[in-house]
């Protein structure tokens, strides 16, 4: 039978709409793709960003991709099978693990710390509960907050027991449960009690218990002598250039921040959280359960929970996440749960805000126009330091205030960049002396500038002008032991 020519258009219309449809269903990640690629490239060409990156949209991966060098001495890319330093990623590592042996009654959450580390002081450990330990507030002190971590205790190794003794044990700086403190002390203890139970090395029982069961097998213990193909060199970012990162034995953040992993098996991580491979649902809801606030949001067992509202929506989503920061690294993973997107960045150069990138990938995920990335105020105002004087960078510093304020990052830390930068690298102290004159009169609510220059004052031997600033920034801020600590120092004097 002969078909109408009206049919006939009509099927021919049809087809042609639905071939549209399918291709731009089809199209729209590598459209989301292209402006991720574009919104990262942006972040590098600027020197706030030098790594990896993974996103993934209703549980499917769209992009990853490395940017910059895994290597700068070699010219080595970085590409998204490069390992990383996970720094403090590893908490949720380590308190999976501690549900796991929750789940097999091995391990009690209101059990006591003694109960578990025969070795460690009971007038303590008898208040301290694995909860404690888990959400930050055990008021332990944490050993990466003394004075002198860096640049005495950092560089040598130390066994397990050892260490927990001589700076996991100090004296309680707040009543168990009274507040939040984040607290890498407590999870290297987590780490300790993990191997006590258990009877095996932490790293052993991961492997066995996380990334064998998930396939992470570009994940594990970060040793410095070991060859570990693909392992990406750590760095820091200073004014003049990048430089290679300060040494750190990774025996000492352990079960708090020692893992290397790669954005493709932090992926496979994520995808195994919707599952029960490792944990019933039950417990494992425990991991994202909200105790105490902190952090941009409320902290669970090794995780960051928030709410977030999509950009043109009142409705708000759950995020779950964490960074870590360690020598030469940051990252960030990034998990919206509800619709199963994720951002997972690493980066080998640290400094920059991985939150902010990840907010602007999050807006892309939702269609939404994302924030365009600033410049740094610091390197302009130091090219015009070195081209003239420190003057002439507070001129500068109110010409691009006036006529860029969009353009730069006029957040306070980048004149305290500048400054130290003077202060320590460039050995100019009248010159750091004038950008952080300079940062408390545009900030004078910030209690670092106050803190910054009263080092500077105190470096050029002006007692009286050290003591008022110190004064000021632990009026801005009482929690500021450096302040605190210089300006007990100068008083003793």
């Amino acid at each position: 039978m002969r078909r109408s020519p009206e049919i006939l258009f009509a099927k021919i219309a049809g087809i042609i709409l639905v071939s549209l449809l399918v291709f731009q269903v089809q199209g729209y990640p590598q459209e989301k793709s292209a402006q991720i690629d574009e919104l990262m490239t942006k972040y590098c060409d600027l020197r706030q960003f030098n790594g990896t990156v993974l996103v993934a949209e209703s549980g499917k991966v769209i992009f990853k991709k490395g940017y910059g060098y895994a290597d700068m001495e070699w010219n080595i890319s970085n590409e998204p099978d490069v390992k990383f330093r996970i720094g403090s990623i590893t908490k949720q590592f380590t308190s999976m693990l501690i549900m796991q042996l929750l789940a097999e009654e091995k391990i009690d959450l209101e059990g006591k710390l003694s109960d578990y580390l025969p070795y460690y002081r009971k007038d303590t450990g008898d208040k301290i509960t694995i909860h404690n330990l888990l959400v930050h507030d055990s008021g332990i002190p944490s050993y990466t907050g003394l004075p002198d971590f860096l640049d005495e205790i950092s560089r040598d190794p130390y066994a397990v027991e050892e260490f927990v003794k001589k700076y996991c044990s100090g004296d309680l700086e707040f009543e168990p449960g009274e507040k939040f403190a984040y607290n890498n002390s407590g999870y290297f203890l987590l780490g300790a009690v993990i191997e006590e139970v258990t009877g095996e090395a932490y790293e052993d029982v991961l492997k066995k218990r996380i990334f064998d069961p998930v396939g992470m097998k570009s994940s594990g213990y970060d040793h410095h002598g070991t060859l570990l193909p693909k392992r990406a060199a750590g760095y820091q970012i200073t004014l003049d250039g990048y430089e290679n990162a300060p040494y750190l034995d990774m025996t000492l953040p352990f079960a708090a921040g020692a893992l290397y992993s790669t954005v493709e098996d932090l992926y496979l991580w994520d995808q195994a959280l919707y599952t029960e491979k490792l944990l019933a649902g039950d417990l494992k809801e425990l991991l994202f359960t909200p105790h105490k606030s902190a952090l941009g949001g409320q902290y669970g067992y090794g995780w960051v929970i928030s709410k977030k509202s999509p950009p043109g929506s009142k409705e708000t989503k759950l995020h779950i996440s964490h960074g870590g920061g360690i020598n030469g690294f940051n990252t960030l993973i990034e998990r919206q749960v509800e619709d199963k997107h994720l951002v997972v960045l690493f980066n080998n150069t640290p400094g920059a805000s991985l939150a902010a990138m990840s907010d602007n990938i999050f807006r892309i995920i939702c269609g939404a126009p994302y924030k365009e990335p600033v410049k740094p105020l610091a390197d302009a105002l130091y090219k015009t330091y070195k081209e003239r004087n420190a003057e002439a960078a507070v001129e500068r510093y109110s010409e691009l205030k006036k006529n860029h304020p969009k353009e730069y990052n006029f957040q306070p830390f980048e004149l305290n960049r500048l400054g130290f930068h003077l202060l320590r690298n460039v050995q100019d102290i009248d010159g750091a002396i004038k950008i952080f004159e300079l940062n408390v009169k545009a900030n004078p609510r910030y209690a670092n500038g106050y803190d910054s220059l009263g080092e500077a004052y105190f470096e050029k031997g002006k007692k009286n002008l050290a003591i008022k600033n110190y004064a000021k920034a632990l009026e801005l801020n009482p929690n500021n032991k450096n302040a605190l600590e210089k300006l007990n120092k100068i008083m003793e004097e």
